[in-house]
């Protein structure tokens, strides 16, 4: 198959942050005195890959519009802060993966977190050379399938591919007519995916077979 870019989703695809976030969560809930029990890393799994307001709002359902509100806004930026302090973990073989795919054809990054959150993945693993261009809900407030088609627009993509670990990245992938390769390993399930990769450097075999 031709190809002539990457363009990676980023949490359940390339690294996972969700024990970190959960930190973040919980002190967002503890500093403003609102009762819930505690947030774990896998209630963070749970939402992982949708826009982050809808993360919290589908978590903390029951809450006012007031509190939905404050903690949309604060684990935005409570989230970057544990990051950059507690870290996030890299799946098996990203780094070196990365390395050899971008010595191929340009990567990019596709993701529905907020503002902020790419930079900080490309800033804690050195990855900022890699990567040509990337996109994100954060941004733009548009769905995961008009960032994708933006990346594709401005960066003048003819044949990419979309590496993604949920329906939504399928789903955004079929919207604008590229290929897409679902990672078995990530949160999410893709059952009618034509193409999968049970790890990352199956996933960087399976590619090397395009051309």
């Amino acid at each position: 198959m031709k190809l002539d870019a990457i363009v990676f989703d980023l949490d359940g695809t390339l690294w996972d942050t969700c024990a970190s976030c959960a930190i973040g969560w919980n002190i967002v809930l503890e500093r403003h005195g609102i009762a819930w029990p505690a947030i774990t890393a896998a209630d963070v799994r749970s939402v992982a890959g949708k826009p982050h307001a809808e993360c919290i709002r589908h978590v903390f359902r029951g809450l006012s519009e007031t509190q939905l509100a404050i903690l949309s806004d604060e684990t935005a930026t409570e989230d970057v802060r544990c990051i950059e302090a507690h870290g996030g973990e890299l799946y098996p073989g990203v780094c070196e993966g990365l390395a050899q795919l971008a010595a191929r054809c340009p990567l990019f990054i596709v993701s529905n977190c907020q503002a902020g959150y790419i930079e900080l993945f490309l800033r804690s693993n050195g990855f900022g050379p890699l990567f040509h261009d990337s996109e994100c809900w954060g941004n733009t407030g548009l769905s995961k399938a008009e960032n994708l088609q933006r990346v594709i627009s401005r960066n003048g993509l003819a044949s990419p591919v979309f590496i993604g670990d949920t329906d939504g990245d399928q789903t955004a992938a079929d919207s604008c007519k590229v290929p897409f390769v679902h990672v078995a390993y990530g949160y999410g399930q893709c059952p009618t995916a034509s193409e999968r990769a049970s790890s990352f450097p199956e996933l960087c075999a399976r590619l090397s077979e395009w051309r």
